[in-house]
């Protein structure tokens, strides 16, 4: 599988978020999302000639304990008004001072927008197509601690809990379309569909 490829699949799909097709990047933290939906963005775009803006899950989250309800947020702020056409807007979560803050960040309506962060492949969201990246837990840990630091540990091994009991009840590799390894460098590596 290389990048062109996927992207190339993808552009074929058909929207279901109004006239955009919003590609799901979820996985576990420190899995590798992050890096493997900036650089599929980057490919759609060249392959399709459009900007493709990526959406994080993480800038909706009001807290650690917002794990599961973001979702609202990101409905209201983001995809009602892409599915309506129109451009949505959010502010980035400023972890340091636990509240939503800076400048609004724009994301215009486009044929492609990615969606990336823990959840962004949930059941029943409007998907045109989702990809699961994984990587072992003990290099997941590590990415993490090194990305958040070391006083965030209890709080991440909690969070690492409940978003292990979450792919389990959602499915998520089960219906993911493609599952790629977060340990790889150049083109992904499928491990799965």
């Amino acid at each position: 599988m290389t990048f062109d490829g996927l992207s190339r699949r993808i552009l074929r799909r058909r929207p279901r978020l109004g006239s955009t097709r919003l590609v799901g990047v979820d996985g576990a933290s420190g899995a590798g999302k992050t890096v493997f939906a900036e650089r599929l963005a980057g490919s759609v775009a060249a392959v399709g000639g459009v900007p493709v803006p990526v959406v994080h899950t993480d800038d909706f989250l009001d807290g650690w304990d917002d794990q599961f309800t973001y979702w609202g947020r990101l409905e209201e702020l983001v995809l009602a008004p892409l599915r309506a056409g129109r451009a949505g807007r959010h502010r980035h979560y400023d972890w340091g001072r636990a509240a939503f803050a800076g400048p609004w960040v724009e994301v215009p309506p486009a044929p492609v927008v990615v969606l990336e962060g823990f959840g962004a492949a949930r059941a029943g969201a409007e998907l045109a197509f989702t990809v699961l990246v994984v990587a072992p837990p003990r290099l997941r840990l590590a990415r993490s601690l090194a990305r958040d630091g070391a006083a965030t540990r209890p709080e991440l091994l909690r969070w690492r809990r409940r978003e292990n009991r979450h792919f389990a009840a959602d499915h998520t590799a089960e219906r993911a379309d493609l599952v790629v390894s977060g340990v790889w460098s150049g083109e992904p590596v499928v491990v799965g569909h």
